[in-house]
């Protein structure tokens, strides 16, 4: 069973039509199990989409718009003869003109509630945050799925992460939370260590697969990394030891998939235990 995880940057890159088709063309070929997105772009005045059964939203959920990325990838990928349940919530007003947000597919039903775990509660405010949470099922096993976007250490993630643990306490479920953390590994930030010092029942995938290809996920300067040149991992997949990992892969890297994004993604093959 495979899981993915993407900071889309959707709409954001060149060819973006190009690169949807690319996404698409890889999931369809994998057969993941569960994605999470990050990033996901809808314009704020473009029209409502007819959404249908497969989507769950959440409460006062904002309306799905046609040019919504994660609905023109379900879509896709209906086309192609891939379904899966998806759910997405919106966060904050993204380049001045997208509602952007989470977004997370499964091949089976989802039950979804988004998390404010920001000080901020302004849609107009980029420090705002919200988590989608969804609950599914992987090998008949329920679970807990978060795809995560937090702000950098010195913008709010210490508050951030402290809400997203306060949520998890006492949910006696596997957990998978997956996404774009802004806080890197192995240079002695602060956030990582942070993150599994408050959270000890949380185990990094890349740590502890039996096997791994690529580290990093981000190695130029981007959106919120302005003048970055070092090799960042800050898109992680995080897990109970409720599950065995086989394999960590760095993808859509230019090496094993074509780059559709600023970042890179995560694909990690894994087993649960019932």
């Amino acid at each position: 069973m495979k899981l993915l995880t993407l900071n889309t940057h959707s709409w954001m890159e060149e060819n973006p039509e190009q690169k949807l088709q690319q996404l698409a063309e890889k999931i369809g070929e994998e057969q993941y199990e569960i994605i999470a997105l990050q990033e996901v772009n809808q314009l704020l005045d473009s029209n409502v989409a007819p959404v249908d059964a497969f989507f769950h939203p959440v409460e006062d959920q904002w309306p799905i718009h046609e040019d919504n990325f994660a609905y023109r990838l379900v879509e896709l990928l209906k086309e192609n003869g891939h379904r899966y349940h998806w759910s997405w919530s919106e966060s904050h007003l993204g380049y001045d003109r997208f509602a952007e947000g989470a977004a997370i597919l499964s091949k089976t039903a989802i039950s979804p509630e988004s998390l404010l775990v920001s000080t901020a509660n302004d849609f107009h405010d980029y420090h705002t945050r919200r988590i989608l949470a969804g609950k599914t099922l992987i090998q008949d096993q329920e679970v807990l799925v978060l795809s995560c976007h937090y702000s950098w250490w010195e913008a709010g993630f210490p508050y951030e992460w402290q809400q997203t643990v306060e949520y998890l306490n006492g949910k006696n479920l596997p957990l998978l939370l997956m996404g774009d953390f802004n806080n890197a590994a192995d240079r002695n930030d602060e956030g990582y260590d942070h993150l599994l010092a408050s959270a000890p029942y949380l185990n990094d995938a890349y740590t502890v697969a039996d096997k791994r290809n690529g580290n990093y996920t981000v190695e130029k300067s981007i959106d919120g990394w302005e003048g970055n040149a070092d090799q960042l991992r800050i898109d992680y997949v995080f897990l109970t030891s409720h599950f065995q990992v086989a394999t960590y892969q760095v993808t859509f890297d230019g090496i094993d998939a074509p780059v559709v994004s600023d970042h890179y993604g995560v694909e990690v093959e894994l087993t649960v235990e019932k």
